[in-house]
Order: structure tokens, then sequence, then C-alpha cells
């Protein structure tokens, strides 16, 4: 097989830098699961836009101030200016965000926000963006997409990527040759006991960045979100209960109902609120309290997070729910540029797990959707500015089958790599802190 460009995940990163690359280009796209099956489609809460040059020194500080000073100051500059440009772009492909009275944009606020500048569509912004996206992609004729289909290898040559191995739907092992390869394939959400993420996406571009020696950055950045609807069932996916919740006026308590937090403080401090009240109480979760937020904006705001309560026999508008912190973003990832270019020639990373340093150490709220589009479009233009007429495909040699054969112990060693590369960084940090 043989492709222009391939897209490794159907995100709204992959479906987007798909949509903005030439259609003269063959474009293949990849994806583990079924097309739907991405965290893209799961992000409830919103995603932020500069409303004005007004509010730009705000939203500026109040992503710097979450990630803890950490963050890359052009990546996020580049981020909060490109922001507009993606909302029309959205606007375009018939994504139908929330407007107010007089029709116009409505917006909301989340914790760590000194403003509101978020847009959302009930509380399924993710799943309303990502929808119109993939729609999108499947109207183009220059594009294949191929679901159940699994990376399992780089083909690489002289710090050079020319494609990757893939295991495809019938479980055979075949070869996709490719002039530009763009790694999308999300977070690491499958190697945590709870996370919000789907179980699949286990870090793959993470371990393959390991196994070929590709620049990682800060891989050691996981966030944690303070608030998932409680489970004893260690098979369950984490249900987000969104940070639009608790900037809406919904309230944390503890065993006694007694509140214990400011709700809006930035995710990483709340969570370790959370924690330390879960252990002074002896309990497995606190309580969130919703009934503060009112009848007609509960079921209008959030009528998906109010039937999962219902699902799981809990009325939020008569009594707390239980919530605990999981597994929920990586703000690591591939090393990146400001094009998302990786260290190794003709290879980007957008999206989950790439790292440009527009989070720093904690994402701001709402800002993961907007950051994913804003640098796929980047990594889009850069390729369409690359010579990517001249290149040619080169003489590859078939892979060695046998090393994928087993894709459960494949899936386990890549696995592996990724905590390993986790604890390692963790390690370090702890030493440089001594």
């Amino acid at each position: 097989m043989k492709t222009d460009v391939l897209i490794v995940g159907c995100g709204c990163s992959g479906l987007y830098a798909a949509l903005q690359l030439d259609e003269d280009l063959d474009i293949t796209i990849l994806t583990k699961s079924k097309a739907e099956d991405s965290d893209s489609f799961l992000a409830q809460g919103g995603i932020c836009v500069l409303k004005d040059e007004s509010d730009y020194q705000a939203y500026f500080e109040d992503t710097l101030k979450a990630g803890h000073y950490e963050n890359d100051k052009q990546s996020v500059d580049i981020m909060i200016r490109s922001s507009q440009n993606v909302i029309q772009d959205l606007i375009s492909y018939g994504v139908d965000f929330h407007k107010d009275e007089n029709g116009k944009l409505d917006y909301t606020r989340e914790g760590a926000h000194s403003q509101k500048r978020i847009l959302f569509h009930e509380d399924e912004t993710g799943k309303e963006i990502t929808k119109h996206l993939l729609a999108k992609v499947r109207q183009l004729k220059n594009v294949k997409l191929l679901e159940y289909t699994t990376l399992v290898d780089l083909i690489e040559k002289d710090n050079t990527c020319y494609g990757g191995v893939i295991r495809k739907a019938d479980g055979s092992i075949d070869m996709i040759q490719a002039k530009y390869t763009m790694l999308a394939t999300g977070g690491i959400g499958g190697v945590y006991r709870h996370s919000t993420n789907y179980r699949h996406l286990t870090g793959d571009g993470i371990a393959l960045a390991v196994q070929h020696k590709i620049a990682l950055k800060n891989v050691n950045y996981v966030q944690i979100h303070p608030t998932t609807f409680y489970s004893p069932d260690e098979k369950d996916r984490s249900f987000l209960i969104s940070e639009s919740v608790r900037g809406e006026g919904a309230l944390l308590l503890d065993k006694n109902m007694h509140r214990f937090v400011n709700e809006l403080l930035p995710r990483d401090v709340v969570t370790k609120a959370i924690y330390a009240q879960m252990e002074k109480d002896h309990t497995t979760h606190v309580w969130e309290d919703l009934r503060p937020i009112g009848h007609e904006e509960l079921v209008k705001h959030f009528p998906h997070i109010v039937e999962h309560c219902h699902k799981m026999g809990y009325d939020p508008e008569k009594e707390p729910i239980p919530v605990v912190p999981a597994q929920h973003y990586f703000m690591g990832g591939i090393d990146v540029n400001k094009e998302s270019k990786t260290s190794m020639e003709h290879l980007y990373a957008i999206g989950e797990t790439a790292c440009n340093g527009v989070h720093g150490k904690n994402r701001l709220a709402s800002n993961s959707l907007l950051e994913s589009l804003v640098f796929a479009k980047r990594a889009a233009k850069d390729l369409m500015d690359s010579d990517w007429k001249a290149q040619d495909f080169i003489t590859i040699e078939k892979p060695d089958v046998s090393k994928y054969a087993d894709s459960k112990s494949l899936s386990q060693q890549y696995r592996q790599l990724v905590q390993t590369e986790i604890k390692k960084a963790d390690s370090k940090k702890e030493n440089e802190n001594v």
C-alpha cells in the first residue's frame, strides 16, 4: 500500500489535518477501533476562544497559571491568536455552538478561567465538533479511512519516516508506505486503572517514539481530572463530570456533606484536595452537589451527565453524586516544534500524543480541543509548504511479520515502554528537586 500522507488516529486533530491538506494528495487515515471511538468524541466542557483583544492578557495568564508557568509562551500565543480562525472553520463545517437569546455565540466558564470564554454544545462539545469533522472527511474522495487497523511500527531509514507497519482488521500484517506520516494516536489512559479515556488508547505513539529514539518531552506530566463518577467496577471507563458543572455552581462535599475546597481552583489543586479529603475520611470518593446549578440550567447544559447519573441510580436534582479523580489528559508527549514536526524527518505528531508546550505542567480546561486543532492545521500547512510533490517512494524491505504476530504480547510490551518512560521522567524530576 502507498499513500502520500498517512495519518494515524481519527480524533479531531487527525481529521482536521486531513481537511487542511490539498485534495491532490492521497491520504490514508488509520484508527484502532471504529472512527467514533476517539477521546475527542468524549470531550464535554467546550473549546476556548479569544473573544476579543481585551481578553488576550487574561487568557494568556490563565493558561500559564494553570500550567505552573512551565508553558512554552510562544506556543500559547500561537494557540490563542489562532483560535478565532479555527472556530470559524468549525462553524463553516456545521458545528452548532450554543447561542444566547439574541442568537449570538454564548460562552461559559470553567475552573481556573477568569472570564467566560468557552464555546460549548450542551455537554457534548467534543462529539459535536468531531462528528462534523468526520462527516466532512468521509466526503473527501482523496481520503481512505481504515477502521480497526493498528499501527504496530514505523518504517524508518536514516531517521526519516517512510510510513508504517500495520495490523489490519483481519489480523494480517501489512505495510503502508507514505511520503509523510502524522501521529495523532491520542492519550495514554489505557495504561491506567482509572481513566476517562477509551481503554484502547495506550500511548502507542509514545512507545514507537521510544523504540525509534524520537525525542519526547515531559512524559510524566499527566493530568488527573478531579471529578469522574465513581464506580466500583474496575472495567468501567470513568465517566467524566465536566469542569463546567463546577463552573456553573456545583459544590464538592466530604462524607459529612461539608464543603472542603474552592471548586474553581486549577484541576491539579482540586484533585489534591479531594485525595486528601478521601484519606482523611477513609472513603473511596467524595460527593459533588449539582443542585445549586438549578433545574433549567442543569437539564439544558448538562443533559447527558444527568442521564448518566440516573443510569447509575442517582438523581442529581435531589442528591449529591459520588465522584473520584481519574487520569484524564496527557500534557507531555512526542516533542514537536511550532509546526508539529518531530525529531524524525517527514514525521509529525499532533493532538494529545504531541507536546508543543502549550499546557505546561497542567492543562487549563477546554484548551485541549483548541490546541489540537490549531497545531494540526499548522502541521498540514507546513507539509503543504514542503517539497512534497518532489518526494518519491523508496524501496522498502518487507517487515519480519513474526515480530508483530502476537498482538497481546506486543500491546503489553508497548504499554510497559510507556509506563517505564513515565517512571524514568518522574525519577529524573525528583532528583532535580533534591
